[in-house]
């Protein structure tokens, strides 16, 4: 198994190329089999969960073609198969997507139960409602394999129930782009790679109305075409490189940020002490920030929580963590989303941080104590924490290990190079 091995006390200096956007890219790929021309992809990054997910697309049947490093070429023409591979779908979370856009191209879909990060229970009720709304049969059997069918769907009205959920709305979103009439989507996800996926659709010839706001209108069309779409830069990424400039004291650019995206992360961040300046389409992050945490009125502790967007991601939760460990002060972190999240911060406090473990879903932070390394190696349990993890072991003094990093890998491209780039001391091993 790989591991990184990383000596801290590097500070980061010089400028790198935002990747592109994780999210948008594995909706997009499945989102190509609902037509049978060929479509074009670009600035797509080359990461595991990417490679799991064309996998896929080849295992039905579908022509998938490298253009050339982030570019890619689907054509499903036809599809073999209506049975997504176990092995396959089980590597993330994400293989449950296939599943609207397999309804909407070929009616019927066998897939298992997807898997992905550690971080408690994230139940597929939202994604199973919103294809029944449109007239779906959904079974599920004792092995935890979904049979999904529908003689042709049909529009509907689907409320989101429980939380805007991203993946039910784009799930939902597919598969009522060639349904018959009318689909309204009612307290609708609006990240950015939805609304990408959105205008990706509409490109190919759906009719998706309300892009960007609570409420979707979908009016159902025969086909689709083909076409060429370039997504956006990955927001959880440059606020992983911008949290890593402050921990280390560090100054770097990143390009191509989009920084639209970044309202309520920059909010958050400077709670925690840290500034960022735009220039153009590049952030700049200022060296030698003197991180301080804000107190609330009063004086009392801030807390920070993740929110539908325009909301503070949940996944960059982990990586506000080991910011907050570095600033003086006082933090409280509350994801209400995933009950695990923060069960990596166990790794931190042997690091040096001062962090207590209140319940499954909150932390209190108080800064700043060095960290030190952890010599023997920590275990990455999903793509955020095995970042946050990162980012304490390049702050900290000494060699620290990072073992499990294949989950890194599915988020986040060519992560060492990047890091080396900016001047950091880590090296992959291998075995």
């Amino acid at each position: 198994m790989s591991r990184f091995v990383i000596e801290g006390g590097h500070i980061l200096r010089g400028s790198i190329i935002a990747g592109g956007n994780k999210n948008a890219a594995i909706k997009l790929l499945p989102a190509c089999l609902l037509t049978d021309e060929p479509v074009v992809l670009h600035n797509i990054p080359d990461i595991a969960d990417v490679r799991t997910t064309v996998a896929i697309l080849e295992d039905l049947g579908v022509g998938v073609t490298s253009l050339g490093p982030g570019s890619w070429r689907i054509h499903a023409a036809e599809v073999g198969k209506t049975e997504i591979d176990t092995e396959l779908g089980s590597r993330m979370r994400a293989s449950f997507v296939f599943s609207g856009p397999m309804l909407g191209r070929m009616g019927q879909i066998k897939l298992p139960g997807p898997g992905g990060d550690v971080i408690g229970g994230r139940p597929l009720d939202t994604h199973i409602q919103g294809l029944w709304a449109l007239g779906a049969n959904v079974t599920l059997d004792k092995q935890g394999t979904f049979t999904i069918n529908a003689d042709r769907l049909h529009g509907a009205g689907y409320l989101l129930q429980a939380e805007a959920s991203v993946t039910a709305t784009e799930n939902t979103v597919m598969a009522a782009v060639l349904a018959r009439g009318e689909t309204i989507i009612d307290n609708a996800a609006r990240e950015p790679h939805t609304q990408e996926l959105c205008r990706f659709l509409n490109q190919l010839g759906a009719h998706i109305a309300g892009v960007g706001t609570s409420r979707l209108v979908i009016q159902g069309v025969e086909r689709l075409h083909g076409g060429e779409y370039t997504i956006g830069s990955d927001y959880m990424e440059v606020g992983s490189f911008i949290g890593a400039a402050a921990v280390t004291g560090g100054e770097i650019r990143i390009q191509k940020a989009d920084p639209h995206n970044l309202g309520m992360i920059g909010l958050v961040y400077e709670r925690l002490g840290v500034r960022w300046e735009v220039d153009g389409e590049d952030i700049v992050v200022p060296g030698g920030q003197r991180l301080e945490i804000t107190p609330a009125l009063g004086g009392r502790i801030p807390e920070i929580k993740p929110a539908p967007w325009p909301g503070f991601p949940p996944d960059l939760m982990s990586i506000a963590v080991v910011i907050a460990s570095q600033a003086e002060g006082s933090a409280l972190l509350h994801d209400w989303m995933y009950e695990s999240r923060f069960f990596f911060v166990d790794k931190l406090i042997f690091m040096g941080a001062r962090i207590v473990l209140c319940d499954p879903h909150r932390v209190l932070v108080q800064g700043a104590y060095p960290l030190y390394a952890n010599p023997q190696g920590v275990t990455s349990p999903d793509i955020r924490a095995g970042m946050a993890m990162i980012l304490a072991a390049l702050c900290a003094r000494g060699a620290s290990v990072i073992h499990n990093i294949q989950q890194i890998d599915r988020g986040y491209e060519r992560i060492e190079e990047k890091l080396r780039a900016l001047g950091a001391n880590i090296n992959r091993v291998e075995g």
